[in-house]
């Protein structure tokens, strides 16, 4: 399981939830979050199973489970695949078919697309591997509805294009570690130069985005107090970013440069703790403002 990543499905599904039209009852809201949340520690699960090799070497992953050998790989597969199929199953009573047929397809994605065939092969892994990570609002909302709606889709977007600025921010200071086991992101295959501008590009289209709920009826006042600082906040340290050195390989023998490298991926470690802060805020506000009215 993957705490964060984990709590992070678990508030945007119930966001959705929250946000959806309609309701449902308590014991079923209860059980399709828990569904959810299933899932997606069970993707986990195969995720990690499939990327112990990598896992091992890498400074951010090798305390896991598996390179600690807590869990043996068959464990960690059985018990990836049995919770996957439970938990859709699972969804599908307490909720409908559109739910757990989006939840399905989520794991599907997530270890499929992303883990197995994206992930080491294309700097373009994050970009749409992400898709995985933006699906559990609208799950929480098709567990409500039993649809597909364009504000579902909206919450779905702000992952999706939240996810490319956030993981390129951290892969900015931790090149080194993704160089050592040959995964393909975006500062070692194309520079950090390159990821800067992108950050800053997804980071302008992510403003954008967010002030979609405005205009289409799911947000009002409140969020429009609230998502404008935030998404000011990002942009600025986007900015930061974008005008540093962050990801750049420093000349060892100029304190200058050694200094500047250093500024640079303290400037995107900021973006990428705050990037967190950020999706949490936004998907915050949108809830309460929906449990307040």
């Amino acid at each position: 399981m993957k705490p964060r990543v984990m709590s992070l499905v678990v508030f945007t599904a119930w966001a959705g939830l929250v946000l959806a039209p309609g309701s449902m009852p308590l014991w079923n809201a209860f059980a399709s979050i828990l569904c959810i949340a299933a899932g997606a520690g069970a993707s986990g699960a195969l995720n990690m199973w499939y990327d112990a090799d990598i896992d091992a070497e890498m400074s951010r992953t090798k305390k896991r489970p598996l390179p600690q050998g807590k869990m043996r790989p068959r464990a960690a597969l059985g018990f990836g695949v049995f919770v996957s199929l439970a938990s859709v199953w699972m969804l599908y009573i307490a909720s409908n078919f559109v739910a757990s047929a989006l939840l399905a397809f989520t794991i599907f994605f997530y270890l499929v697309i992303y883990t197995v065939w994206l992930k080491r092969r294309t700097p373009q892994n994050i970009v749409i591997g992400g898709a995985a990570g933006a699906f559990p609002p609208m799950i929480g909302w098709a567990a409500v509805t039993g649809d597909i709606s364009f504000n579902s889709v909206i919450l779905f977007l702000l992952i999706f294009i939240w996810t490319p600025p956030h993981f390129w921010a951290l892969a900015l200071y931790k090149t080194i570690d993704y160089a050592k086991v040959g995964i393909p992101m975006m500062p070692n295959v194309k520079g950090p130069v390159s990821t800067r501008n992108q950050i800053m590009l997804y980071s302008l289209a992510l403003f954008a985005i967010a002030t979609v709920p405005l205009f289409s009826g799911l947000a009002g006042d409140l969020y429009a107090i609230c998502s404008i600082p935030l998404n000011l906040g990002f942009v600025t340290l986007a900015f930061k970013v974008w005008r540093s050195q962050a990801g750049g390989i420093p000349d060892k023998k100029s304190e200058a440069s050694l200094y500047a490298v250093k500024v640079g991926d303290r400037a995107a470690r900021n973006l990428f703790a705050y990037s967190i802060v950020y999706l949490f805020a936004i998907f915050g506000v949108l809830a309460a403002e929906a449990l307040l009215v």
